[in-house]
Protein backbone atom coordinates (compact mmCIF):
# COMPACT_ATOMS: atom_id res chain seq x y z
CA UNK A 1 0.00 0.00 0.00
CA UNK A 2 1.52 3.28 -1.13
CA UNK A 3 -0.41 5.62 1.14
CA UNK A 4 0.75 6.39 4.68
CA UNK A 5 -1.31 4.41 7.21
CA UNK A 6 -3.08 6.01 10.15
CA UNK A 7 -4.88 3.75 12.63
CA UNK A 8 -7.78 5.03 14.75
CA UNK A 9 -8.75 2.89 17.73
CA UNK A 10 -12.17 3.55 19.22
CA UNK A 11 -11.69 3.07 22.95
CA UNK A 12 -14.22 5.36 24.60
CA UNK A 13 -16.60 2.66 25.78
CA UNK A 14 -17.37 2.93 29.49
CA UNK A 15 -18.16 -0.74 29.94
CA UNK A 16 -21.04 -0.17 32.34
CA UNK A 17 -22.01 -3.83 32.09
CA UNK A 18 -18.62 -4.73 33.54
CA UNK A 19 -19.82 -3.10 36.77
CA UNK A 20 -16.34 -1.82 37.46
CA UNK A 21 -14.72 1.47 38.47
CA UNK A 22 -12.00 0.86 35.86
CA UNK A 23 -12.46 1.99 32.25
CA UNK A 24 -13.49 -0.79 29.89
CA UNK A 25 -10.18 -0.68 28.02
CA UNK A 26 -8.29 -1.44 31.25
CA UNK A 27 -10.14 -4.69 31.91
CA UNK A 28 -7.51 -7.37 31.61
CA UNK A 29 -6.95 -10.31 29.28
CA UNK A 30 -3.89 -12.42 29.98
CA UNK A 31 -2.98 -10.13 32.87
CA UNK A 32 -2.77 -7.04 30.64
CA UNK A 33 -5.27 -4.30 29.68
CA UNK A 34 -7.38 -5.17 26.65
CA UNK A 35 -6.17 -2.07 24.88
CA UNK A 36 -2.50 -3.05 25.20
CA UNK A 37 -3.10 -6.21 23.16
CA UNK A 38 -4.64 -4.20 20.34
CA UNK A 39 -1.89 -1.59 20.51
CA UNK A 40 0.72 -4.34 20.10
CA UNK A 41 -1.09 -5.45 16.96
CA UNK A 42 -1.52 -1.91 15.65
CA UNK A 43 2.14 -1.00 16.16
CA UNK A 44 3.21 -4.22 14.38
CA UNK A 45 1.54 -2.90 11.20
CA UNK A 46 4.08 -0.02 11.18
CA UNK A 47 1.60 2.84 10.74
CA UNK A 48 2.64 6.44 10.49
CA UNK A 49 0.49 7.17 13.56
CA UNK A 50 -1.88 5.42 15.94
CA UNK A 51 -4.73 7.52 17.33
CA UNK A 52 -6.68 6.29 20.35
CA UNK A 53 -10.05 7.88 21.03
CA UNK A 54 -10.93 7.53 24.71
CA UNK A 55 -13.61 9.03 26.93
CA UNK A 56 -13.95 9.08 30.69
CA UNK A 57 -10.91 7.63 32.42
CA UNK A 58 -8.58 8.91 29.71
CA UNK A 59 -5.79 9.70 32.16
CA UNK A 60 -5.88 6.18 33.62
CA UNK A 61 -5.85 4.63 30.16
CA UNK A 62 -2.94 6.84 29.08
CA UNK A 63 -0.97 5.92 32.20
CA UNK A 64 -1.54 2.19 31.68
CA UNK A 65 -0.42 2.38 28.03
CA UNK A 66 2.21 5.09 28.33
CA UNK A 67 4.92 2.99 26.64
CA UNK A 68 3.13 3.07 23.28
CA UNK A 69 3.67 5.81 20.65
CA UNK A 70 0.07 7.00 20.58
CA UNK A 71 -1.79 10.20 19.79
CA UNK A 72 -4.44 10.35 22.51
CA UNK A 73 -7.77 11.91 21.58
CA UNK A 74 -10.47 12.77 24.11
CA UNK A 75 -14.12 12.19 23.22
CA UNK A 76 -15.93 14.38 25.71
CA UNK A 77 -19.41 13.26 24.72
CA UNK A 78 -20.07 9.72 23.53
CA UNK A 79 -22.25 10.39 20.50
CA UNK A 80 -21.62 7.24 18.50
CA UNK A 81 -18.87 5.58 16.49
CA UNK A 82 -19.01 8.17 13.71
CA UNK A 83 -18.60 10.96 16.23
CA UNK A 84 -15.61 9.13 17.77
CA UNK A 85 -13.81 8.91 14.43
CA UNK A 86 -14.53 12.59 13.78
CA UNK A 87 -12.57 13.49 16.95
CA UNK A 88 -9.38 11.91 15.54
CA UNK A 89 -9.63 13.16 11.94
CA UNK A 90 -8.02 16.62 12.51
CA UNK A 91 -4.72 14.82 13.10
CA UNK A 92 -5.00 12.68 9.95
CA UNK A 93 -3.69 14.06 6.64
CA UNK A 94 -5.84 13.84 3.51
CA UNK A 95 -3.31 11.68 1.68
CA UNK A 96 -3.45 8.91 4.32
CA UNK A 97 -5.37 5.65 4.42
CA UNK A 98 -7.28 5.20 7.68
CA UNK A 99 -7.84 1.88 9.43
CA UNK A 100 -10.51 2.06 12.15
CA UNK A 101 -10.30 -0.59 14.89
CA UNK A 102 -12.45 -1.30 17.94
CA UNK A 103 -10.73 -1.24 21.31
CA UNK A 104 -12.82 -4.04 22.76
CA UNK A 105 -11.72 -6.61 20.15
CA UNK A 106 -8.19 -7.08 21.51
CA UNK A 107 -7.37 -10.46 19.98
CA UNK A 108 -7.76 -9.65 16.30
CA UNK A 109 -4.73 -11.23 14.59
CA UNK A 110 -2.14 -8.99 12.98
CA UNK A 111 -2.16 -11.34 10.00
CA UNK A 112 -5.84 -10.66 9.35
CA UNK A 113 -5.29 -6.91 9.38
CA UNK A 114 -2.24 -7.28 7.16
CA UNK A 115 -4.41 -9.17 4.68
CA UNK A 116 -6.96 -6.36 4.81
CA UNK A 117 -4.21 -3.83 4.07
CA UNK A 118 -2.93 -5.92 1.15
CA UNK A 119 -6.43 -6.24 -0.31
CA UNK A 120 -7.39 -2.63 0.32
CA UNK A 121 -9.43 -1.12 -2.50
CA UNK A 122 -9.85 2.64 -2.43
CA UNK A 123 -11.89 4.45 -1.28
CA UNK A 124 -13.59 2.09 1.25
CA UNK A 125 -13.18 -1.46 2.54
CA UNK A 126 -14.78 -3.17 5.47
CA UNK A 127 -14.12 -6.34 7.41
CA UNK A 128 -17.03 -8.76 7.66
CA UNK A 129 -17.64 -12.06 9.39
CA UNK A 130 -20.19 -14.87 9.41
CA UNK A 131 -22.00 -15.80 12.61
CA UNK A 132 -24.20 -18.74 13.47
CA UNK A 133 -26.37 -16.33 15.45
CA UNK A 134 -26.06 -12.79 14.03
CA UNK A 135 -28.65 -11.29 16.37
CA UNK A 136 -27.86 -7.68 17.15
CA UNK A 137 -25.36 -7.19 14.31
CA UNK A 138 -25.74 -5.09 11.19
CA UNK A 139 -26.27 -7.35 8.14
CA UNK A 140 -24.16 -7.02 5.02
CA UNK A 141 -26.30 -6.35 1.94
CA UNK A 142 -24.99 -7.50 -1.44
CA UNK A 143 -26.34 -7.18 -4.96
CA UNK A 144 -26.86 -10.24 -7.21
CA UNK A 145 -23.25 -9.90 -8.36
CA UNK A 146 -21.98 -10.20 -4.80
CA UNK A 147 -20.99 -6.56 -4.44
CA UNK A 148 -21.60 -4.90 -1.06
CA UNK A 149 -24.30 -2.25 -1.39
CA UNK A 150 -24.78 -1.41 2.28
CA UNK A 151 -25.35 -2.46 5.85
CA UNK A 152 -28.70 -2.66 7.60
CA UNK A 153 -28.90 -2.67 11.37
CA UNK A 154 -30.62 -5.59 13.07
CA UNK A 155 -33.46 -3.48 14.42
CA UNK A 156 -34.22 -2.13 10.91
CA UNK A 157 -33.89 -5.43 9.03
CA UNK A 158 -36.84 -7.38 7.67
CA UNK A 159 -37.52 -11.07 8.11
CA UNK A 160 -35.47 -12.13 5.07
CA UNK A 161 -32.59 -9.83 6.00
CA UNK A 162 -32.53 -11.34 9.49
CA UNK A 163 -31.53 -14.62 7.81
CA UNK A 164 -28.28 -13.07 6.54
CA UNK A 165 -25.34 -14.42 8.52
CA UNK A 166 -22.65 -12.10 7.15
CA UNK A 167 -22.36 -9.10 9.45
CA UNK A 168 -20.45 -5.88 9.88
CA UNK A 169 -17.53 -6.04 12.33
CA UNK A 170 -17.21 -2.25 12.63
CA UNK A 171 -13.66 -2.37 11.27
CA UNK A 172 -13.21 -0.29 8.14
CA UNK A 173 -10.47 1.16 5.97
CA UNK A 174 -10.92 4.30 3.92
CA UNK A 175 -9.10 7.10 2.14
CA UNK A 176 -8.81 9.94 4.63
CA UNK A 177 -10.07 12.68 2.32
CA UNK A 178 -13.21 10.75 1.37
CA UNK A 179 -13.78 9.60 4.95
CA UNK A 180 -13.62 13.17 6.19
CA UNK A 181 -16.25 14.24 3.69
CA UNK A 182 -18.59 11.35 4.50
CA UNK A 183 -18.30 11.96 8.23
CA UNK A 184 -19.27 15.60 7.79
CA UNK A 185 -22.54 14.51 6.16
CA UNK A 186 -23.74 11.81 8.54
CA UNK A 187 -26.64 12.77 10.76
CA UNK A 188 -28.03 11.74 14.11
CA UNK A 189 -31.65 11.24 13.13
CA UNK A 190 -32.09 7.99 15.04
CA UNK A 191 -33.52 6.76 18.32
CA UNK A 192 -30.28 7.40 20.22
CA UNK A 193 -29.39 10.70 18.61
CA UNK A 194 -25.93 9.38 17.70
CA UNK A 195 -23.64 9.53 14.66
CA UNK A 196 -23.06 6.01 13.37
CA UNK A 197 -20.02 5.14 11.31
CA UNK A 198 -21.89 2.61 9.10
CA UNK A 199 -23.96 5.51 7.74
CA UNK A 200 -21.02 6.32 5.45
CA UNK A 201 -21.57 3.07 3.51
CA UNK A 202 -24.55 4.35 1.56
CA UNK A 203 -22.63 7.52 0.67
CA UNK A 204 -19.65 5.53 -0.53
CA UNK A 205 -21.92 3.29 -2.59
CA UNK A 206 -23.69 6.26 -4.18
CA UNK A 207 -20.44 8.03 -5.06
CA UNK A 208 -18.23 5.14 -6.08
CA UNK A 209 -20.52 2.24 -6.85
CA UNK A 210 -18.58 -0.39 -4.92
CA UNK A 211 -17.62 -1.18 -1.34
CA UNK A 212 -14.88 -3.73 -0.97
CA UNK A 213 -15.34 -6.43 1.67
CA UNK A 214 -12.84 -8.74 3.36
CA UNK A 215 -14.33 -11.63 5.30
CA UNK A 216 -12.57 -12.83 8.45
CA UNK A 217 -11.90 -16.59 8.22
CA UNK A 218 -12.73 -17.07 11.91
CA UNK A 219 -15.32 -14.88 13.58
CA UNK A 220 -13.93 -15.80 17.01
CA UNK A 221 -10.87 -13.65 16.19
CA UNK A 222 -13.16 -10.63 16.41
CA UNK A 223 -14.75 -11.56 19.70
CA UNK A 224 -15.43 -8.54 21.91
CA UNK A 225 -16.20 -8.06 25.58
CA UNK A 226 -18.98 -5.94 26.98
CA UNK A 227 -19.55 -7.81 30.23
CA UNK A 228 -17.72 -10.16 32.59
CA UNK A 229 -18.97 -13.29 30.84
CA UNK A 230 -17.67 -12.13 27.47
CA UNK A 231 -14.40 -11.04 29.11
CA UNK A 232 -13.97 -14.54 30.52
CA UNK A 233 -14.59 -16.00 27.05
CA UNK A 234 -11.86 -13.73 25.67
CA UNK A 235 -9.52 -14.93 28.41
CA UNK A 236 -10.18 -18.56 27.48
CA UNK A 237 -9.46 -17.89 23.82
CA UNK A 238 -6.27 -16.04 24.67
CA UNK A 239 -5.08 -18.83 26.96
CA UNK A 240 -5.88 -21.44 24.32
CA UNK A 241 -3.75 -19.48 21.86
CA UNK A 242 -0.85 -19.16 24.31
CA UNK A 243 -0.98 -22.85 25.25
CA UNK A 244 -1.02 -23.85 21.59
CA UNK A 245 2.05 -21.69 20.98
CA UNK A 246 3.94 -23.29 23.87
CA UNK A 247 3.12 -26.80 22.71
CA UNK A 248 4.08 -25.93 19.13
CA UNK A 249 7.50 -24.87 20.46
CA UNK A 250 7.93 -28.27 22.16
CA UNK A 251 6.72 -27.58 25.71
CA UNK A 252 4.79 -30.43 27.34
CA UNK A 253 1.65 -29.15 29.04
CA UNK A 254 0.03 -31.81 31.21
CA UNK A 255 -3.33 -30.12 30.62
CA UNK A 256 -3.40 -27.10 28.25
CA UNK A 257 -6.70 -25.96 29.77
CA UNK A 258 -5.10 -25.52 33.18
CA UNK A 259 -2.09 -23.33 32.44
CA UNK A 260 -2.38 -19.53 32.61
CA UNK A 261 0.07 -17.36 30.66
CA UNK A 262 0.06 -13.67 31.58
CA UNK A 263 3.19 -12.50 29.86
CA UNK A 264 5.88 -13.73 27.48
CA UNK A 265 7.35 -17.22 27.86
CA UNK A 266 10.47 -18.51 26.14
CA UNK A 267 11.22 -22.18 26.70
CA UNK A 268 13.92 -24.64 25.69
CA UNK A 269 13.48 -28.30 24.82
CA UNK A 270 11.80 -30.93 27.01
CA UNK A 271 10.19 -28.40 29.34
CA UNK A 272 7.27 -29.82 31.33
CA UNK A 273 4.56 -27.68 32.91
CA UNK A 274 2.05 -29.36 35.20
CA UNK A 275 -1.53 -28.30 35.93
CA UNK A 276 -2.73 -25.00 37.44
CA UNK A 277 0.54 -23.19 36.77
CA UNK A 278 0.50 -19.39 36.35
CA UNK A 279 3.26 -17.71 34.33
CA UNK A 280 3.42 -13.92 34.57
CA UNK A 281 5.67 -11.26 33.08
CA UNK A 282 8.87 -12.29 31.33
CA UNK A 283 9.63 -15.98 31.81
CA UNK A 284 12.64 -17.92 30.51
CA UNK A 285 12.73 -21.70 30.97
CA UNK A 286 15.88 -23.59 30.02
CA UNK A 287 16.07 -27.11 28.63
CA UNK A 288 14.48 -29.77 30.83
CA UNK A 289 12.91 -27.36 33.33
CA UNK A 290 10.01 -28.92 35.23
CA UNK A 291 7.29 -26.77 36.80
CA UNK A 292 5.12 -28.64 39.30
CA UNK A 293 1.38 -28.25 39.87
CA UNK A 294 0.02 -25.02 41.31
CA UNK A 295 3.28 -23.08 40.92
CA UNK A 296 3.23 -19.33 40.23
CA UNK A 297 6.17 -17.72 38.40
CA UNK A 298 6.63 -14.04 37.66
CA UNK A 299 9.63 -12.52 35.87
CA UNK A 300 11.86 -15.55 36.33
CA UNK A 301 14.84 -16.93 34.41
CA UNK A 302 15.33 -20.61 35.22
CA UNK A 303 18.39 -22.45 33.91
CA UNK A 304 18.36 -25.89 32.34
CA UNK A 305 17.45 -28.71 34.67
CA UNK A 306 15.79 -26.58 37.34
CA UNK A 307 12.81 -28.19 39.06
CA UNK A 308 10.07 -26.16 40.73
CA UNK A 309 7.95 -28.41 42.90
CA UNK A 310 4.27 -28.06 43.71
CA UNK A 311 2.71 -24.82 44.98
CA UNK A 312 5.86 -22.75 45.00
CA UNK A 313 5.71 -18.99 44.29
CA UNK A 314 8.67 -17.39 42.51
CA UNK A 315 9.07 -13.73 41.58
CA UNK A 316 12.20 -12.15 40.14
CA UNK A 317 14.20 -15.37 40.53
CA UNK A 318 17.26 -16.39 38.51
CA UNK A 319 18.93 -19.78 38.58
CA UNK A 320 22.38 -20.47 37.15
CA UNK A 321 22.39 -24.21 36.59
CA UNK A 322 20.03 -26.93 37.75
CA UNK A 323 18.37 -26.19 41.09
CA UNK A 324 15.63 -27.75 43.22
CA UNK A 325 12.89 -25.46 44.55
CA UNK A 326 9.95 -26.30 46.81
CA UNK A 327 7.41 -27.62 47.33
CA UNK A 328 5.67 -24.69 49.04
CA UNK A 329 8.66 -22.37 48.70
CA UNK A 330 8.39 -18.61 48.27
CA UNK A 331 11.26 -16.97 46.44
CA UNK A 332 10.99 -13.19 46.17
CA UNK A 333 12.74 -10.66 43.92
CA UNK A 334 16.51 -10.67 43.94
CA UNK A 335 16.87 -14.37 44.65
CA UNK A 336 19.76 -15.86 42.66
CA UNK A 337 20.59 -19.55 42.90
CA UNK A 338 23.76 -21.16 41.59
CA UNK A 339 23.95 -24.71 40.26
CA UNK A 340 23.02 -27.49 42.65
CA UNK A 341 21.13 -25.32 45.13
CA UNK A 342 18.07 -26.53 47.00
CA UNK A 343 15.48 -24.24 48.54
CA UNK A 344 12.90 -26.50 50.13
CA UNK A 345 9.47 -26.49 51.65
CA UNK A 346 8.26 -23.38 53.51
CA UNK A 347 11.49 -21.49 52.87
CA UNK A 348 11.21 -17.80 51.98
CA UNK A 349 14.01 -15.85 50.35
CA UNK A 350 14.34 -12.22 49.34
CA UNK A 351 17.34 -10.52 47.76
CA UNK A 352 19.39 -13.60 48.57
CA UNK A 353 22.29 -15.06 46.59
CA UNK A 354 23.23 -18.72 46.95
CA UNK A 355 26.56 -20.22 45.90
CA UNK A 356 26.86 -23.63 44.27
CA UNK A 357 25.50 -26.59 46.18
CA UNK A 358 24.03 -24.62 49.09
CA UNK A 359 20.83 -25.82 50.70
CA UNK A 360 18.02 -24.42 52.82
CA UNK A 361 15.64 -27.34 53.00
CA UNK A 362 13.00 -26.40 55.56
CA UNK A 363 11.12 -23.60 57.26
CA UNK A 364 13.56 -20.69 56.95
CA UNK A 365 13.60 -17.00 56.05
CA UNK A 366 16.70 -15.70 54.28
CA UNK A 367 16.62 -12.04 53.30
CA UNK A 368 19.33 -9.61 52.15
CA UNK A 369 21.85 -12.42 52.25
CA UNK A 370 24.97 -13.54 50.43
CA UNK A 371 25.41 -17.28 50.96
CA UNK A 372 28.55 -19.04 49.75
CA UNK A 373 28.99 -22.49 48.26
CA UNK A 374 28.08 -25.80 49.97
CA UNK A 375 26.42 -24.04 52.89
CA UNK A 376 23.81 -25.93 54.88
CA UNK A 377 21.01 -23.86 56.39
CA UNK A 378 19.15 -25.76 59.12
CA UNK A 379 15.39 -25.75 59.62
CA UNK A 380 13.95 -22.68 61.31
CA UNK A 381 16.89 -20.39 60.51
CA UNK A 382 16.07 -16.73 59.97
CA UNK A 383 18.07 -13.69 59.01
CA UNK A 384 16.97 -10.74 61.13
CA UNK A 385 17.68 -8.21 58.40
CA UNK A 386 15.29 -5.35 59.29
CA UNK A 387 15.75 -3.16 62.34
CA UNK A 388 12.50 -1.27 61.86
CA UNK A 389 14.07 1.41 59.67
CA UNK A 390 16.83 -0.11 57.54
CA UNK A 391 17.73 -3.42 55.91
CA UNK A 392 21.07 -5.05 56.75
CA UNK A 393 23.05 -7.80 55.05
CA UNK A 394 24.01 -11.24 56.25
CA UNK A 395 27.06 -12.95 54.75
CA UNK A 396 27.57 -16.69 55.14
CA UNK A 397 30.84 -17.87 53.64
CA UNK A 398 31.60 -21.19 51.92
CA UNK A 399 31.15 -24.52 53.73
CA UNK A 400 29.43 -23.02 56.76
CA UNK A 401 26.89 -25.11 58.70
CA UNK A 402 23.99 -23.25 60.26
CA UNK A 403 22.16 -25.30 62.89
CA UNK A 404 18.39 -25.41 63.20
CA UNK A 405 16.52 -22.53 64.82
CA UNK A 406 19.38 -20.07 64.40
CA UNK A 407 18.76 -16.31 64.32
CA UNK A 408 21.33 -14.28 62.41
CA UNK A 409 20.99 -10.64 63.49
CA UNK A 410 22.32 -8.55 60.62
CA UNK A 411 24.67 -7.03 59.82
CA UNK A 412 26.72 -10.14 60.51
CA UNK A 413 29.23 -12.41 58.79
CA UNK A 414 29.66 -16.14 59.34
CA UNK A 415 33.17 -17.19 58.39
CA UNK A 416 34.20 -19.98 56.03
CA UNK A 417 33.69 -23.46 57.43
CA UNK A 418 32.09 -22.18 60.66
CA UNK A 419 29.48 -24.22 62.53
CA UNK A 420 26.64 -22.62 64.47
CA UNK A 421 24.89 -24.81 67.01
CA UNK A 422 21.14 -25.25 66.97
CA UNK A 423 19.14 -22.60 68.80
CA UNK A 424 21.85 -19.95 68.60
CA UNK A 425 21.26 -16.22 68.27
CA UNK A 426 24.19 -14.68 66.39
CA UNK A 427 24.74 -10.97 67.03
CA UNK A 428 28.47 -10.70 66.22
CA UNK A 429 30.64 -11.95 63.38
CA UNK A 430 31.48 -15.66 63.60
CA UNK A 431 35.12 -16.67 62.97
CA UNK A 432 36.00 -19.26 60.35
CA UNK A 433 36.36 -22.98 61.19
CA UNK A 434 34.83 -22.60 64.64
CA UNK A 435 31.79 -23.72 66.64
CA UNK A 436 29.59 -20.94 67.93
CA UNK A 437 26.81 -21.58 70.43
CA UNK A 438 24.73 -19.10 72.42
CA UNK A 439 22.08 -20.77 74.52
CA UNK A 440 21.39 -21.21 78.23
CA UNK A 441 22.64 -24.33 80.03
CA UNK A 442 19.88 -26.95 80.24
CA UNK A 443 18.58 -27.60 83.74
CA UNK A 444 15.75 -29.59 85.32
CA UNK A 445 13.61 -28.53 88.28
CA UNK A 446 12.53 -31.56 90.21
CA UNK A 447 9.03 -31.62 91.66
CA UNK A 448 7.76 -28.80 89.51
CA UNK A 449 4.06 -28.98 88.81
CA UNK A 450 2.25 -27.51 85.86
CA UNK A 451 -0.40 -24.90 86.80
CA UNK A 452 -3.94 -26.23 86.73
CA UNK A 453 -7.16 -24.44 85.97
CA UNK A 454 -9.46 -24.07 88.92
CA UNK A 455 -12.49 -26.31 88.74
CA UNK A 456 -15.78 -24.49 88.54
CA UNK A 457 -18.07 -25.59 91.40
Amino acid sequence: MSKPLHIIILAAGEGTRMKSTRPKMLQTVGGRPMLSHLLDTAVSLEPEQVHVVAGSGLEAVMAACSSYPVNWVHQGERLGTGHAVIQAMPDVPDEAAVLVLLGDTPLIPAGLLSSMLEQYCSPLSLLTMELEDPTGYGRILRDPGGNIIGVIEHRDAGAEQHKIREVNTGIIMADAENLRGWLQRIGCDNANGEYYLPDIFSMARAENGEIHGVMAPDAADLQGANDRKQLAALERRYQHHMASGLMASGVQLVDPERVEVRGNVEAGTDVLIDINVVLEGKIGLGDGVVIGPGAVLKDCELAAGTRVHAYSVLEGVTTHGACDIGPFARLRPGTVLSAGCKVGNFVETKNAQFGEGSKASHLSYLGDSVIGSTVNIGAGTITCNYDGANKHRTVIEDDAFIGSDTQLVAPVTVGRGATIGAGTTVTRDVPADSLTVSRARQSTIEGWKRPQKEKVK
